[in-house]
This record gives structure tokens, C-alpha cells and sequence, in this order.
């Protein structure tokens, strides 16, 4: 089937079967690498990209229900203030080590400052829960959440999503 779906902006016109993952839409089709296998179960959140803003996981989301939703990959999100200030404080913390789960964590976070710019500890963890990092760097992503929000980040409880 013939599928039109808008990625970052740029309608795209592809061709698939109507329950294909919008994940392997986005990157063999339209070469869009940076949203990541992790699960094929929406456990793990490497696959997270936004669809009309709320964050959605790609490897369960058959492209037949995208319809006209506008969709946002890791490569479109700098696109957005919250994004690029997720991006800088990701950076300026140094949050990744192994760097897999990162762009499912960075949209999860750009998606919760959009709706609640002010989060407290509890709504980033509740925001975050599902985003799995192997290499166990929540407390570096709260603190670099807090920072793009403007909060103070010192914070040594440990985090586990």
C-alpha cells in the first residue's frame, strides 16, 4: 500500500504493507537511522518518536494507524526550543555512555518539558518510565532534564526507570 506521512516536517510518499512498524518505515525506507531498535515490544522506549507531540513507540505503531499525524524523529527534534535545550543540556551533562537508548530518552524528555516545563522529580520519573538505559545514566537524563527546564539539577537520589 501507498502510505503519505509528514516526518520532521517533509511529506514522504512510501510504500508498505499496512502493519509495518512505523520503525522500519523510518529507517529503511526513509533512511531516518536515529530512532533505534531496542525491544520490537514497546518496553525498552529506543524507538520512541513523536506523533502530533505525544511520544509514541515506533516498533509497535503500524504505519496504517499514523494517518495524518505529524511525526518527529531524533533527527527533527532540534527543530523545537525544547528539543534543542534537551540536545544542549544532553551534551553539556554528558549523559550518554553507550548512546543506544539516548534518542528514545531525549524524545521522551522533549515531549514531557512541551507539556509541563516546570516538571518535578516525580513527573520526570513517571515521564521517563519505560526509557531503558543499560548503561544506568537516569540520574545524569533527570538532571539534564532539570537543566533544560531551568531547574536546580543537583540531585544525588539514583533514578531507575
Amino acid at each position: 500500500m501507498r502510505f503519505s506521512i509528514l516526518v520532521n516536517g517533509i511529506r514522504h510518499e512510501v510504500q508498505a504493507d499496512a502493519d509495518t512498524p512505523l520503525l522500519w518505515v523510518l529507517r529503511d525506507e526513509l533512511h531516518l537511522v536515529g530512532t533505534k531498535f531496542g525491544c520490537g515490544i514497546a518496553a525498552c522506549g529506543a524507538c520512541t518518536v513523536h506523533l502530533n507531540g505525544e511520544p509514541a513507540r515506533a516498533c509497535v505503531t503500524p504505519i496504517s494507524a499514523v494517518g495524518t499525524a505529524a511525526i518527529v524523529t531524533i533527527e527533527g527534534i532540534g527543530a523545537s526550543e525544547w528539543g534543542r535545550r534537551i540536545k544542549r543540556a544532553w551534551l553539556e551533562l554528558d549523559v550518554m555512555q553507550c548512546g543506544y537508548c539516548q534518542a528514545g530518552q531525549v524524545m521522551s524528555a522533549t515531549a514531557l518539558l512541551s507539556k509541563n516545563p516546570h516538571p518535578s522529580d516525580q513527573d520526570i520519573d513517571a515521564a521517563m518510565n519505560g526509557n531503558i538505559c543499560r548503561c544506568c545514566t537516569y540520574t545524569r537524563i533527570r538532571a539534564a532534564i532539570k537543566q533544560a527546564a531551568g531547574l536546580p539539577t543537583a540531585d544525588t537520589r539514583e533514578v531507575r526507570s
